[in-house]
């Protein structure tokens, strides 16, 4: 098990198979029976089996044809990343106190707290904002949804503050170029937090001065710092083209890849996104399939 180093690549042997991989520090880490990546299909097939390396390993006469894999990295590279996905995590220094139903006196956390909190009035809300992410633009009216762990869990935050966390959405990865800025330019980060702010505040007056520390991450962030390809959240957008026998690709929703021995585990796989572990949980059937063993 090693923890807290970067893989470079996938390293593949003399016949094409998925050996290792290869770490940030340049040691090898080699595999007894297969790699099994947990990573977006796009950064396993694209960015961590390069392209130049594929076409040198596709001599080998025990890979699959060379065509196999170069159209199934093709369909990874053109695949549907479009998410909008926007998270906030807050520090509070009191509950937030929702003007439809407003704390206890004594300020503990009621049933309007542990629960998931939603902020819009209307469907048209939903529908508009959705139109203008489409068009590359983070929109004017987010949708937020609000859950506050430390309602449950007091361990979170310290006595009379609390944790809230809002996951926001529409915020296009691509942003408009007309617009003239995106996600890497602080200012236009800001505004949009500002944005969701206001909107908690329409609903919760006084939440904007109970914050006491802000970690925003927009989908740059979270393809920079989680390796979210485009900011996706699901791995891979879950349209109608893109789940079922089509996750990751028509053809290979076996999680097996056209290169021996590379599997491939996460939510760029059916079922998708979400918590549920079920993407694991089928490809460790499948591995065990081809080893030779059955799931307990």
């Amino acid at each position: 098990l090693v923890t807290g180093c970067p893989v470079r690549d996938i390293v593949l042997d003399a016949h094409g198979r998925a050996q290792g991989v290869r770490l940030d520090s340049g040691e090898v880490v080699t595999a007894k029976q297969a790699v099994v990546s947990n990573l977006t299909p796009f950064q396993t097939m694209v960015q961590l089996l390069p392209d130049a390396a594929s076409r040198a390993q596709c001599e080998g006469s025990e890979m699959k044809e060379k065509k196999d894999l170069s159209a199934y990295c093709e369909h990874i590279r053109g695949a549907d990343y479009t998410c909008g996905s926007f998270k906030i995590n807050c520090a509070l220094d009191k509950l937030p106190n929702f003007a439809c139903l407003p704390n206890h006196e004594a300020g503990s956390p009621g049933p309007q707290h542990r629960g998931t909190i939603h902020f819009e009035n209307h469907m048209r809300e939903i529908e508009q904002a959705s139109l203008e992410a489409s068009r590359g633009i983070p929109t004017t009216r987010p949708v937020i949804e609000m859950t506050i762990p430390s309602s449950l869990d007091t361990t979170v935050a310290p006595p009379g503050q609390h944790v809230a966390q809002l996951f926001v959405q529409f915020a296009p990865y691509d942003v408009d170029p007309s617009l003239g800025v995106g996600w890497e330019d602080p200012g236009f980060k800001q505004e949009f937090v500002s944005r969701v702010f206001s909107i908690v505040e329409e609903f919760a007056p006084g939440f904007q001065d109970s914050i006491l520390g802000v970690d925003a991450l927009s989908p740059l962030d979270l393809e920079q710092v989680f390796g979210l390809h485009k900011g996706n959240i699901f791995h891979g957008a879950l349209s109608l083209n893109q789940i079922g026998w089509a996750r990751p690709a028509v053809g290979w929703s076996s999680h097996r890849t056209p290169v021996d021995s590379l599997y491939l585990c996460g939510a760029g796989n059916h079922p998708g996104g979400g918590v549920s572990g079920a993407p694991g949980r089928n490809c460790a059937a499948i591995l065990l399939s081809d080893m030779g063993l059955a799931m307990k």
